[in-house]
């Protein structure tokens, strides 16, 4: 399959697709000539000519009913993958999101009948979902030596 990577895909994800979708082109926005600044409404009709799926972080696109018509007519699988905190934890986080969930997501669209719609599910970053910290000195794991 061909994916175009809209604006939005940052530079640390755009290098890193190829090595976890090796049997699929990844093409960004930003290297096809004359293609920056194109509204998404113009983009998807655009990108049917030569591509499968875009990958997006455009969570509003499904919001705006000009774009929403723009996806449909243009029979392209869409992809959305959530990226909302800022800095390295969201890169990480969207790195973490995409590797594990894009792969899964193109096998099952090179099985598709039609047109797909597909939100990978984010991580969840909060210190209590994210990590398990033990204090050994109040909660002791099974066999953990005591002192004194």
């Amino acid at each position: 399959m061909r994916l175009l990577l809209d604006e939005n895909v940052s530079s640390p994800l755009r290098r890193m697709l190829p090595s976890i979708i090796v049997d699929h082109e990844c093409v960004h926005l930003l290297e096809l000539d004359g293609w920056s600044g194109t509204p998404d409404q113009n983009l998807y009709l655009r990108a049917a000519e030569g591509f499968d799926v875009i990958l997006t972080n455009d969570a509003k696109q499904m919001q705006r009913p000009l774009e929403v018509a723009a996806i449909a007519a243009s029979g392209l699988h869409r992809i959305e993958y959530p990226h909302k905190h800022p800095g390295l934890v969201g890169i990480g986080l969207a790195m973490a999101t995409i590797a594990s969930a894009l792969p899964l997501a193109l096998k099952l669209l090179q099985e598709a009948d039609g047109q797909r719609l597909i939100a990978l599910r984010g991580i969840d970053p909060t210190p209590a979902n994210r990590l398990r910290v033990t204090d050994p000195a109040s909660s002791a794991p099974k066999f953990w030596p005591r002192s004194g």
